[in-house]
């Protein structure tokens, strides 16, 4: 979900040394001994790192029968590591990981499907919406399972400077009257001054944005007939490709040198008033509360509209290692992790949206304070990225969908060119999953 700002690349040691650790060590609840439990996560922020090792901390406090061992993972290697210790067959018993790796895991045979072990109360408080971020082919392609629980959401909005806005007199749209596509490039142009650019599009790695925010004018990207999936590129994948592509070379209101950029990397000038908008993910206002001067005035404006303001929805999970010796604790621990006034800790920790239905009503989540309520409510554009379900969309993201969107949008190849280089190469890709 998150690949971006790994500020905790250096902790990978730490996780080689617990992954080698191996699972579920220590005797059983029948020998009168603990369980033992690993517990995998891939927390990085100060508050979202503070909150995970104090439920965990109070579990072990709570539950001297069932003790969890916090182990510390990093989002740069985690599923590289996973698959090492897969195979070892000595993974940790719960993982914390994104819904768009569950897919190869589930269909290889490494995790545990979570169907029949789940308590009733927290399946009904996670909408089946975002259980299908996590609901997919067991191994072989076998029947669907659940292989993982979501609890924190993604979606994408756009920070922009207040001042900027207000000097222009532009208004800032609310959730329920949202701006529209063509309204963001007309402000865009509006904002744009001298060496002030009204928007930078940080793509370096262009190819879930592109994909999430296509859905807002019903661009899939894939289609499967016959049990064949394939890629496709027809006039509703072409619209959000098309209109980033204008503000960098027909509006001239989007900085190009930003292309190459990280997610973060804008920042800096987005505090000088080089860029006036940046659209980002919700988990970037903490890094603008951190980092900005002290009087920079900026807000949160909710998902642009095309025909809707649907996006892709990507989950962070929790799973259970098919070779954990104790899947029912496992469960339990998750369960108890994951409840709702828990989630709302979470959420708050890592800036992102709970999944958990009692979470999202808490009042600390829909405050204005620092763009809560519009991050929130943002909810309700997400639904089940397509991309999610499609079998080798890993090597196809990396080694066609990248390079390819890259040159696009470098103004290197044109929208006919891309297209081409998607579904030829991409289909061949595909081709090699094919059950």
């Amino acid at each position: 979900m998150r690949r971006r700002l790994r500020s905790v690349a250096a902790v990978a040691a730490a996780a080689v040394i617990g992954l080698a650790a191996g699972c579920s060590g220590g005797g059983s609840s029948d020998s009168g001994k603990p369980v033992k439990l690993k517990f995998l996560s891939l927390a990085w922020q100060k508050d979202s790192l503070a909150a995970n090792k104090r439920l965990v901390a109070e579990w072990n406090k709570e539950n001297p029968k069932i003790q969890v061992q916090y182990v510390q993972g990093s989002w740069d290697n985690v599923n590289d590591q996973l698959v090492t210790s897969f195979e070892g067959g000595d993974p940790p018993d719960v993982i914390h990981d994104d819904s768009s790796a569950l897919a190869g895991f589930a269909s290889q045979g490494y995790l545990t499907d979570l169907t029949k072990l789940l308590p009733a109360g927290l399946k009904s408080d996670i909408p089946q919406a975002a259980w299908g971020t996590a609901t997919f082919a067991g191994q072989g392609g076998g029947e669907q399972g659940i292989y993982g629980v979501p609890f924190l959401q993604e979606s994408q909005v756009i920070l922009a400077n207040k001042k900027l806005l207000d000097d222009a007199g532009v208004k800032v749209p609310t959730v329920d009257a949202p701006w529209t596509w063509d309204q963001f490039q007309q402000i865009s142009k509006k904002l744009t001054s001298g060496k002030r650019f009204g928007v930078a599009w940080a793509l370096k790695s262009p190819v879930n944005r592109v994909l999430n925010l296509s859905l807002n004018y019903g661009g899939t990207f894939f289609q499967t007939a016959g049990g064949k999936t394939t890629v496709k590129v027809g006039p509703q994948e072409r619209e959000v490709l098309q209109r980033i592509h204008d503000q960098l070379y027909k509006d001239k209101s989007a900085d190009p040198s930003a292309l190459g950029m990280g997610t973060a990397d804008p920042l800096p000038g987005f505090y000088a008033g080089k860029y006036a908008m940046l659209p980002a993910s919700i988990y970037m206002r903490q890094q603008v509360i951190e980092q900005a001067p002290k009087n920079f005035e900026w807000v949160t404006i909710p998902p642009l509209k095309g025909q809707t303001t649907q996006q892709g929805e990507i989950a962070q999970t929790l799973s259970v290692a098919a070779d954990s010796k104790h899947p029912k604790e496992a469960v339990k621990f998750i369960s108890w992790f994951l409840n709702g006034q828990h989630q709302v800790e979470l959420a708050k920790g890592d800036w992102l949206i709970p999944t958990s239905q009692t979470a999202a009503k808490d009042p600390s989540l829909n405050t204005s304070k620092d763009g809560w309520d519009i991050a929130t409510a943002s909810a309700k554009s997400l639904i089940l990225a397509p991309y999610l379900k499609v079998d080798g969309y890993d090597e196809f993201k990396t080694k066609v969908a990248t390079p390819a969107l890259q040159s696009y949008f470098a103004n290197k190849i044109s929208i006919d060119q891309l297209a081409q280089k998607l579904t030829g190469d991409g289909d061949k890709v595909l081709a090699r999953y094919q059950h």
